[in-house]
């Protein structure tokens, strides 16, 4: 079933995503960008020979979804750990001046981790990528960073308008500091004199069923698969059944599944399953941080007071428009502006 809301009232939302103040917490990844161009097949091995070009770092992880969020308009507080070496620094370098980085620790015991793209093309041709190399991915977090970094998030999460928890599988994000963002999370000032908590998002890779309570998570197909131990396909019985065991299991207040170009399938109790198909062509150009836009959308248009619903169908225009860019991409707020306009205009007509 599909709900559709007026035009005016998405445009009215993302004109209230600016200033919105947002804690983004978890693993960054620097993520690494090599160009080059296709000279000729080596004689010594059946590989490309590149002529190389030039290195782009870019923030991935949470340090993609906080540029996100900073590219739609609101302010950040990045809360992370890298490394105290030169990865690090140019991945600090890229954030833009909306993202408060003074919670990101400098580890000298480790390395920021990498995550480098070989990207070949010719002058007539496409760049696409032949090869990814990850350096840093299996390091142990020591106790001592551990709880500097939990510090530091705590720190971040007080006044925010919203909580965006990234957790990349590094370890360094658990449920049970997560219980406490939750519990310290509160905006600045009160509502009626009361209190009263911030909503808290979370985007993990392999701990889906481990988190409790939150306000929601957006696990793709596959990690849904992964963590259930089935397989969904094409199969809508299958999907249905699964997106309602994350919700019991996790006690979310909602879960939001996104499935490539088959779109996105959103579960809250007690309410129909609203399904979502993808914005935009069906051509991915690529994928990569698109989830990390979604999050980072939907925790925008719920701290600016969006129904879940709403923040799903925003987030999946966000998703739709980033997935035909190239690279860790984000999304302003005149593209999704574009894009209500494009797919919801013509039918607000019909419908008066």
């Amino acid at each position: 079933m599909e709900r559709v809301t007026a035009p005016d009232a998405y445009l009215a939302l993302i004109d209230r995503l600016e200033g919105r103040r947002i804690a983004v917490v978890g693993d960054v990844v620097a993520d690494e960008f090599v160009y080059g161009q296709v000279e000729r097949i080596s004689r010594e091995a059946p590989v490309l020979i590149l002529e190389y070009a030039s290195t782009e770092v870019i923030p991935g992880g949470a340090g993609n979804a906080a540029c996100n969020v900073a590219s739609l308009g609101g302010t950040v507080r990045l809360a992370s750990l890298i490394g105290a070496d030169e990865p690090g620094s140019r991945l600090l370098e890229a954030l833009p001046a909306a993202v408060d980085r003074r919670r990101v620790i400098r580890d000298t015991s480790r390395s920021t981790t990498v995550k480098t793209r070989i990207l070949a093309g010719g002058i007539h041709s496409a760049r696409q990528q032949i090869v990814r190399i990850d350096r840093g991915t299996r390091q142990a977090v020591t106790a001592k960073s551990r709880q500097t970094f939990a510090t530091a998030a705590l720190a971040a999460v007080n006044g925010c308008d919203a909580v965006l928890v990234s957790d990349y599988g590094s370890g360094l994000v658990t449920p049970a500091l997560v219980s406490k963002l939750r519990a310290a999370a509160r905006p600045a000032g009160r509502a009626g004199g009361v209190a009263r908590r911030s909503p808290v998002l979370l985007d993990t890779r392999y701990r889906l069923l481990s988190y409790r309570g939150l306000t929601l998570c957006a696990p793709n197909e596959s990690e849904v698969e992964q963590a259930l131990g089935i397989r969904i396909d094409d199969d809508p019985r299958a999907l249905e059944r699964a997106g309602r065991a994350i919700l019991a299991q996790t006690r979310m207040a909602a879960v939001l599944v996104t499935r490539g170009s088959r779109g996105m399938a959103l579960f809250e109790p007690d309410r129909t399953t609203v399904h979502l198909p993808i914005f935009g062509s069906d051509e991915i150009a690529d994928v990569t941080g698109a989830g990390d836009t979604v999050m980072a959308t939907a925790t925008l248009a719920i701290a600016a007071g969006a129904t879940v619903e709403q923040a799903a169908r925003l987030a999946n225009y966000a998703g739709g428009i980033v997935v035909m860019k190239r690279g860790t991409a984000t999304v302003s707020a005149g593209e999704l502006r574009r894009a209500v306009l494009m797919d919801l205009v013509p039918r607000g007509r019909d419908r008066g």
